[in-house]
């Protein structure tokens, strides 16, 4: 069993129910997916751009991504509908656990200037978004190998009805979110 797994069901589980005070085991905020987003602009121009993109998502969720098209076409970036525009992948279950797990404890922490993580990144029904400037911090990408820096948007969806609730239960779980500053 996955360490964080572990964390969830010994400790937080019951904190989060001492807390608020729930009557039903199934009230507690629990983790339901973790949804990982790279945006390749360049792959308008130069289709191998998205086939490194995809592999550096590999080596970072352990899944393969979905490639992702664009919706609409705009003239001013030469983009035309159903052009690869980037990929996304989404992470359940045990995987779920080992990505988050790696987030919070050693990607977060590689961060130049990291100060926690803004408290005001919830959408308002216990969801989570990050985003992430370069794909270097995790360990599986090498250096060395890096063409261009490309950015990352991470979503962790939860169970929990609200801000409160989700912020409570993810700061258990590890996610180094700032206090007192919104």
């Amino acid at each position: 069993m996955n360490r964080l797994r572990e964390k969830y069901e010994s400790a937080v589980r019951s904190m989060l129910t001492e807390k608020f005070g729930y009557s039903n085991a199934m009230q507690v905020p629990k983790l339901e997916k973790v949804v990982i987003n790279m945006s390749v602009g360049d792959a308008i121009s130069n289709a191998k751009a998205l086939d490194v993109a995809v592999a550096e998502m590999v080596a970072i969720a352990g899944q393969k991504p979905v490639i992702t098209k664009a919706k609409k076409s705009i003239a001013a970036f030469k983009l035309r509908e159903g052009m690869n525009v980037g990929a996304k992948v989404t992470l359940r279950g045990e995987r779920m656990y080992v990505f988050l797990d790696k987030l919070f404890n050693i990607v977060l922490p590689r961060i130049r200037d990291f100060r926690g993580l803004p408290a005001k990144s919830f959408d308002g029904r216990g969801n989570y978004n990050l985003g992430l400037k370069e794909q270097i911090v995790f360990p599986e990408i090498n250096f060395d190998k890096v063409d261009k820096m490309r950015g990352m948007d991470i979503t962790i969806v939860t169970t929990a009805k609200n801000d409160e609730e989700a912020n409570a239960f993810l700061t258990a779980m590890g996610l180094p979110i700032q206090k007192g500053r919104n």
